[in-house]
């Protein structure tokens, strides 16, 4: 008998080995780190969130898990992720939006929602009715506009996130942001859309050509204050110039006017010099000023007379 049980021990061993599977798939389960668990004993949930790894529990139906993806969703709407709106003056818009929310309390989640399912069944009515209260507390120009001042998109996405926050927060979600995917107009108005843009746009550019004339004007205005300032300088300074060098040739022409003879001489010295600067060649009088210097006896000049006593 002993070597019929020797013969058989691979068998017997794998069923060990199989039967320690079903144990450890029975009585444990796994939480990874991007999951929530909700533990379900006897048909009542605990409040206990277990931490990421293996755990030990009762088999079903004596304990029952559900666990929960904990990451951030992404939820863009099911019915009506683009329809029209209406904004405070009665205009009608394409909008999408979306939100971005995960799981704040896994017990309350699980005993409200159950399923992501029924969780985005539920922020699909939520974001409708936020997306529309919060766009019909604006005008059309403050939501399609060119102008950063005027727009109010950050606000009514940021209205949206928190009208959502106060309806998700007892189903034990958290709603994490809210945007906007699509804005458009219908068909119908887009014509005159964009003829009210255009009309817009020609009043800016009007300002913006308003604006630079009246710079152009006041800067031509600077300049020419400032060129008749420079002007007014020059002048002045060419005066004060002038009078300084009339006041210096009164002195030297007190000078000559004790020795006319020699102011002559220095003048036709002068011209002299002025002519004769470069390699010139002229066939001239020494009778004609200043070329009388070049006589043989130019350098003897008359002695001016005497005044009688």
């Amino acid at each position: 008998m002993s070597n019929k049980v020797f013969k058989h021990w691979p068998t017997l061993l794998l069923g060990v080995f199989v039967f320690a599977v079903l144990l450890v798939a029975v009585f444990t389960y796994q939480v990874s780190s991007t999951e929530v668990a909700v533990v379900e004993r006897m048909g009542q949930m605990l409040d206990e969130h277990p931490a990421a790894g293996l755990h030990f529990r009762w088999p079903y139906p004596f304990e029952k898990i559900t666990k929960y993806d904990k990451r951030l969703h992404c939820f863009g709407g099911h019915e009506g992720q683009i329809e029209e709106t209406a904004t405070a003056d009665k205009q009608n818009i394409l909008v999408g939006v979306f939100i971005t929310y995960r799981i704040s309390d896994p017990l309350t989640f699980a005993k409200r929602m159950t399923s992501f399912k029924k969780a985005e069944s539920e922020l699909d009515i939520w974001m409708r009715g936020a997306k529309n209260a919060a766009f019909g507390k604006y005008k059309f120009d403050q939501i399609l506009t060119t102008d950063p001042k005027k727009m109010r998109l950050n606000e009514i996405a940021d209205q949206i996130k928190n009208d959502m926050l106060v309806k998700a927060k007892p189903y034990g979600l958290e709603i994490c942001s809210a945007g906007i995917t699509t804005l458009n107009v219908p068909e119908a108005v887009s014509s005159k859309v964009f003829e009210r843009m255009n009309q817009d746009r020609m009043l800016a550019a009007q300002r913006y050509l308003g604006e630079g004339k009246l710079r152009a004007e006041e800067i031509r205005i600077a300049a020419d204050k400032e060129r008749a300032n420079i002007i007014a300088n020059a002048e002045a300074q060419a005066k004060e110039i002038s009078a300084q060098g009339d006041v210096e040739a009164a002195k030297y022409l007190r000078v000559f006017d004790k020795n006319p003879e020699l102011a002559a001489f220095l003048r036709k010295l002068d011209s002299l010099r002025t002519i004769m600067k470069s390699k010139t060649t002229l066939v001239l009088d020494t009778n004609t000023d200043p070329f009388t210097l070049l006589k043989s006896n130019a350098d003897q000049l008359a002695a001016p007379a005497k005044s009688a006593k």
